[in-house]
């Protein structure tokens, strides 16, 4: 018996999670999410090509949103988790206090600068390698030694001192004194051995954003610290995360049943975000058709779907008697939209990229694992 083939209607039908009063219903369609009894699913490459889609909608350095079209939820998601915890950065990881006369305790001043996200050649951060700490029952005899390939020297050296040029009657402690608030523009980068070749000019480590404010110090107070920078992980720490935010949601859908026209059609727009909703006039072919609903309402103005993307799918159009069976709210379950926040070390867009490059690692090695299982 040949596999059934569904219209049109019905496979635009499953593509939408309907939106309710108080409920959200057609999540998983069938027992099997995606599959349905006497048909045909079987994953093919070319039929993913035709139907899979990638649109952007804003790119800047440090943020991108873009839409994901014909995916699967659970590798959206992995895409979103590996962005948040598995792409590799640098951040400071050990700081050598040798003089801390601030107000600041050492620890919290460390915790500050752990936190301060870094930028650099991301050529010098892929040649970089990973720096091993000696595990809880570990002797420490497989542990590294810091190197020029696996860390990198960040320095502090600060001293706030009078300033003679002052005025005698200046209150603002930044012109009475040098060095009086400590900034992350302060650290210093000193590179070693075969890092000179790589983290140079416009490469050269420095914080995403200078102005940060790491202490504030008066006359006769110092910090000098050392600071080691190695590669890691989100998912050994929130620092080494690439990204302030990696979310997605699913691409609303507003479908106007039934006509929506003159006062109703205002209240209608003003249930959405502005945008969402627009307001046209009813044509004379419209008004004229019969069973349109426009009938006698020529130049009269009617609700239109204009860009559902603006759309929060916040339901307040639900809660309206004169607009119950007019319209229907969903969501396109394989439309995500994502918003990408970059720390700064990668470009935003990169960062999609670079998560790509980490799956295709996972697939690889989960292949590896397979073909051992099957030797």
């Amino acid at each position: 018996m040949a596999p059934l083939v569904p219209s049109q209607d019905e496979q635009q039908r499953r593509r939408i999670i309907d939106i309710n009063a108080e409920t959200v219903t057609n999540i998983p369609s069938t027992d099997f999410p995606g599959h349905w009894p006497g048909e045909s699913h079987a994953w093919a490459v070319d039929q993913f090509k035709n139907t899979f889609q990638v649109d952007f909608h804003r790119n800047d350095p440090l943020e991108a949103s873009f839409s994901l079209i014909g995916l699967d939820a659970a590798v959206a998601n992995a895409f979103r988790r590996i962005l948040m915890a598995e792409i590799p950065t640098l951040a400071i990881e050990s700081v050598f206090v040798h003089n801390n006369t601030s107000v600041i305790q050492d620890e919290v001043l460390a915790q500050r600068l752990g936190l301060v996200p870094l930028k650099g050649s991301v050529e010098g951060l892929n040649w970089m390698h990973w720096f091993r700490k000696p595990g809880e029952d570990e002797d420490g005899s497989n542990a590294s030694e810091p190197s020029d390939f696996n860390t990198v020297i960040l320095r502090l050296d600060v001293e706030c001192t009078k300033n003679p040029e002052a005025d005698e009657n200046e209150q603002d402690p930044r012109k009475l004194y040098n060095n009086a608030h400590v900034y992350a523009k302060d650290m210093t980068f000193h590179a070693v051995g075969r890092q000179e070749s790589y983290f140079v000019d416009e490469g050269a480590i420095r914080p995403v954003h200078p102005e940060i404010l790491l202490a504030k110090m008066r006359p006769g107070q110092k910090i000098d610290v050392e600071m080691h920078c190695n590669k890691g992980i989100g998912a050994d720490h929130a620092k080494f995360s690439p990204v302030a935010t990696a979310t997605y949601r699913l691409l609303p859908d507003i479908k106007i049943l039934r006509p929506i026209i003159g006062d109703d059609a205002k209240k209608f727009a003003k249930c959405f975000p502005k945008g969402v909703i627009g307001l046209e006039p009813v044509t004379a072919q419209e008004a004229g058709r019969g069973g349109s609903g426009y009938e006698g309402h020529a130049g009269e103005q009617k609700a239109v779907v204009q860009d559902p993307f603006k759309d929060t799918v916040s339901r307040e159009c639900l809660r309206y008697d004169e607009f119950q069976g007019k319209v229907k709210l969903g969501r396109v379950r394989d439309h995500f939209i994502f918003n990408v926040e970059s720390t700064g070390q990668f470009d935003s867009d990169v960062l999609f990229l670079e998560a790509v490059k980490v799956m295709k690692l996972k697939c690889a090695r989960w292949k590896r694992g397979l073909n051992d299982l099957m030797a």
